[in-house]
């Protein structure tokens, strides 16, 4: 079985940003604080124990995270300092919620720490990404989901240019699934 093409590039840049496959030691209290903060994780399955999260950072950073295609560290890029992450990378065909009959559709998503919120952060880094799969994929259709309750994100990804298309039922709580070509984001 071959597999679908994600976005190539070890690094995307944007004004602020820059979107980078490696995670480095110095993102670790960032990372930590990213995957711990009970309002981050509101919407994402709630707040994970420190411990676990040291402990899945201290595998990701021996695995080298570039092994994991699509995964990005959203940083600022003067400073490279750690605000979040954003995965554009195939839908698992296990999970509900799909765009496509054969389900291996591209899903964007993002998480920014509670710190960077408001800033337009993760419009920016969003925008890059797509742009990039535009640039370099061919076109298809890209998927979002939220949960339905986090009003925030759906406002995003309207934003975007991402249209709500269906909803169902995961982690105990409604989710919107939302869509939109890739070629949109071609510039």
């Amino acid at each position: 079985m071959s597999r679908l093409p994600t976005l190539s590039a070890a690094e995307v840049p944007s004004e602020r940003l820059l979107l980078r496959r490696a995670l480095h030691d110095a993102d670790r209290e960032g990372f930590i604080e990213l995957s711990t903060d009970p309002e981050v994780q509101k919407y994402i399955g709630g707040p994970r124990p420190r411990s676990e999260v040291e402990q899945r950072f201290d595998a990701v950073i021996t695995a080298d995270a570039t092994s994991s295609p699509g995964n990005y560290v959203i940083a600022d890029n003067t400073t490279n300092r750690f605000i979040g992450t954003l995965m554009l990378a195939r839908r698992s065909t296990d999970s509900p919620g799909h765009v496509t009959e054969d389900g291996k559709e591209l899903e964007l998503g993002y998480v920014l720490r509670r710190s960077a919120w408001g800033a337009g952060f993760a419009f920016e880094a969003a925008t890059a990404a797509l742009r990039a799969a535009a640039d370099e994929l061919p076109d298809q259709p890209v998927s979002l989901v939220t949960q339905t309750a986090n009003t925030r994100s759906l406002k995003l990804a309207a934003r975007l240019g991402f249209r709500p298309i269906s909803t169902f039922e995961e982690y105990g709580a409604e989710q919107t699934l939302c869509t939109a070509p890739l070629f949109m984001f071609k510039i």
